[in-house]
């Protein structure tokens, strides 16, 4: 999945657009609710070693963070692609590898971070 097909879904389905909120970090993108204005997800492009991949050729590598139930983490924690949410609560957030997965694969981990930060 690319960045710009999950910023589509995300306009689509949610109706909200990327928030870049940090000069040091202008491709990091947040969504928020439209009302709450809690956030449900974090795109970022960081470096593989962050998320503790070693053996990557890329020098970045964009990774989706969502909010999920801990029992949830700790299972998905044990599939390729899923790693300990960078920058974010490993208790209750999630990073997800994006080009490692389609849309439809992450589409349902979308609904349970918009839901759970309702």
């Amino acid at each position: 999945m690319t960045r710009d097909e999950l910023f589509e879904y995300l306009l689509n389905t949610y109706d909200v657009s990327p928030e870049f909120m940090w000069k040091k970090h202008p491709k990091y993108a947040v969504f928020r609710h439209p009302e709450n204005k809690k956030w449900f997800a974090l795109v970022m492009n960081v470096d593989p070693l962050k998320v503790g991949i070693s053996n990557s050729p890329d020098n970045e590598i964009e990774v989706l963070d969502v909010k999920m139930d801990p029992e949830k983490i700790s299972l998905l924690q044990k599939a390729a692609g899923f790693k300990p949410a960078y920058h974010m609560n490993k208790e209750h957030w999630i990073s997800i590898i994006l080009d490692q997965f389609t849309l439809e694969k992450i589409i349902p981990l979308i609904a349970d971070s918009f839901q759970l930060t309702e």
